[in-house]
């Protein structure tokens, strides 16, 4: 397992995530296709994940994680929106 993705599994990220299919929220792959080539989503998503947000993949908002530490959210941005 990558270090991002036991990152994902520690913080409860896999919960309502996969790599390859939506469960609550969309699959990581999915999210990685959706912003590719997007210069300004790594600082959206790190605010969205930070902060919570929704209506982008459906009607199911993506809660606030005020407990995970920045330095996590920016990891796990990088690492969701480096996927293939």
């Amino acid at each position: 397992m990558l270090a991002s993705e036991a990152l994902a599994q520690r913080h409860g990220c896999f919960n309502c995530h996969t790599m390859e299919r939506k469960v609550v929220g969309p699959a990581y792959r999915e999210v990685a296709a959706k912003y590719r080539g997007d210069a300004g989503a790594e600082a959206r998503l790190i605010e969205k994940l930070t902060k919570g947000g929704g209506l982008s993949w459906g009607e199911i908002f993506m809660p606030a994680m005020p407990t995970v530490p920045e330095d996590d959210i920016k990891t796990l941005v990088r690492w969701i929106l480096s996927l293939k």
